[in-house]
């Protein structure tokens, strides 16, 4: 009796990878075209994201440069042109570039006495939730300065309560008008403890360490040893 042919894996396995050739060939003719565009489109997509990337780049370093010559030009006392190359970086301008312009226009304004101005430029830069935090709470601090005594006391505290804490960059300045804002709500002892703090810090500025024991002082409450030199 004839026995069946043997089988073997070997076989198997080029049974396998023909249908596989077969399947791929059938897949080519259906879909290649298709592939090609794909393919044709993520290299466009990809050149044109690398270029854009390097477009941006240039655009930015010409932006820096453009700031740095302004910034020299003030320095020389040479403001021609400067406000409106400035409002022009504040609309073309990207983060740090975008901020600094807005900040340089409302020191400019505040220069000119044009306080309305500084206000408005600060106030933008401040509610920019785009633009880098030391950029915006130096803006929210400014902003604050210009209003106080426009704002009532309880707006100037809710506003400067993230920056007025011990350890905070701003605490000293937020700080200060923090306290003054709880004298004008007669809340002296509060006003007395919270510049007493302020003298404590030593990374507060010396100048307004000094300040705050004498506020706090005039308040009856005594922060001069926080100014004492320690003992050798």
């Amino acid at each position: 009796m004839a026995q069946p042919p043997n089988i073997t894996d070997t076989f198997l396995r080029e049974v396998d990878e023909n249908l596989r050739r077969d399947r791929m060939r059938d897949f080519g003719k259906k879909y290649g075209s298709w592939l090609i565009v794909a393919v044709i489109l993520f290299l466009v997509a990809s050149g044109g994201w690398i270029y854009w990337q390097h477009r941006q780049q240039m655009r930015e370093q010409a932006q820096v440069e453009q700031l740095a010559d302004i910034f020299q030009r003030l320095g020389a006392s040479n403001s021609k042109g400067v406000a409106e190359q400035l409002d022009q970086l504040s609309k073309d301008g990207d983060g740090a570039v975008r901020a600094s312009a807005l900040v340089t226009r409302a020191v400019m304004a505040i220069e000119q006495n044009d306080l309305k101005l500084a206000t408005d430029k600060f106030r933008e830069v401040a509610n920019d939730g785009d633009l880098p935090i030391p950029y915006r709470d130096l803006a929210l601090i400014r902003q604050t300065a210009l209003e106080f005594d426009k704002l009532k006391p309880e707006e100037v505290i809710s506003r400067l309560e993230p920056l007025a804490k011990p350890g905070n960059p701003w605490f000293g300045t937020a700080g200060e008008m923090t306290a003054a804002a709880k004298i004008k709500q007669g809340k002296k002892q509060d006003a007395a403890q919270l510049y007493a703090a302020i003298a404590k810090d030593k990374t507060v500025p010396d100048a307004i360490r000094a300040r705050s024991v004498q506020l706090a002082a005039s308040l009856g409450v005594d922060a001069s040893a926080a100014l004492e030199a320690p003992a050798q």
